[in-house]
C-alpha cells in the first residue's frame, strides 16, 4: 500500500494538485493558517492521472470491500471522482450533499438509493473528517450500510483518526502527508528548513503561524 501511496503523491506533486508554501501560508475555511494546500480537483484536467486515481479506487474496492452494491461520493470535491469509480466497476451512484436543497425535494442524498445497500464512500480530501463523517451519517441516516471511506488524500490529523474510529469507519486514503513530505523532500521540492516547518505545523494545525 505505501508504494501505491508514494506514486500517487508523485503524481499530485506533479500536475500541482498540492501546493507547499510554508513561508507564505493559505487559509484555509475553517480559520486554520496552513502551509500547505490540496486542490483535487486539478485531477479532473489531467486524463493520465485521473484514470491512474479512479482505477486504483476501483482496484482497492474489488480488494477490500467486494461486497459493495453502490458508490457514494461526497460533495462536491468527490462527485466527479466517485461516478468514475462507479462507472469502472458497473455499480450505481449516488452524492452525498453538505447540506440539504432549499428547494424542490429538498434531498440530502442525490440519487437512488435503496435502504439496506451496501456502500462504499469516495472523498477527494479528509482533514479533520468532519463533513467526510457527516456524509457517513447521513447514508447510515438513511439506511445505507457503509463498508468503508476511500480518500485520495489525508492530512493524517489525530483528530480526524480519533473521529473515524469513533464513528466506526475505515479510512483508506490513496496518499497521505507523511510520504508526501518524504516524496517532497527526497526530490529537493522541499528544503531541510521547510520540512521542519511542515512538520511543526501538523503537530499544532490550529494555532501554527499565529
Amino acid at each position: 500500500m505505501e508504494a501505491l501511496q508514494i506514486e500517487v503523491a508523485k503524481r499530485l506533486l506533479a500536475i500541482n494538485t498540492i501546493k507547499i508554501s510554508p513561508e507564505t501560508p493559505f487559509t484555509w475555511a475553517s480559520g486554520w493558517k496552513a502551509p500547505i494546500y490540496c486542490d483535487n480537483r486539478k485531477v479532473l484536467s489531467y486524463p493520465e492521472t485521473r484514470k491512474f486515481i479512479y482505477q486504483q479506487f476501483a482496484k482497492l474496492i474489488k480488494e477490500k470491500y467486494p461486497e459493495a452494491e453502490v458508490v457514494a461520493g461526497v460533495a462536491t470535491g468527490a462527485i466527479a471522482h466517485g461516478a468514475l469509480v462507479a462507472e469502472e466497476l458497473g455499480l450505481p451512484f449516488v452524492y452525498v450533499r453538505s447540506k440539504p436543497k432549499d428547494h424542490g425535494l429538498e434531498n440530502l442524498i442525490e440519487g437512488d438509493l435503496q435502504p439496506s445497500k451496501k456502500v462504499i464512500v469516495i472523498e477527494d480530501l479528509v482533514s479533520t473528517g468532519l463533513s467526510s463523517l457527516n456524509a457517513v451519517a447521513a447514508l447510515r441516516n438513511y439506511g445505507a450500510d457503509v463498508l468503508g471511506m476511500l480518500s485520495i488524500f489525508s492530512y493524517n490529523f489525530s483528530i480526524a483518526a480519533d473521529k473515524f474510529k469513533e464513528a466506526n469507519v475505515e479510512l483508506t486514503p490513496l496518499s497521505n502527508y507523511n510520504l508526501l513530505l518524504k516524496v517532497a523532500h527526497e526530490s529537493g521540492e522541499i528544503t531541510d528548513s521547510q520540512l521542519e516547518n511542515l512538520n511543526r505545523w501538523r503537530q499544532d494545525p490550529a494555532h501554527w503561524g499565529r
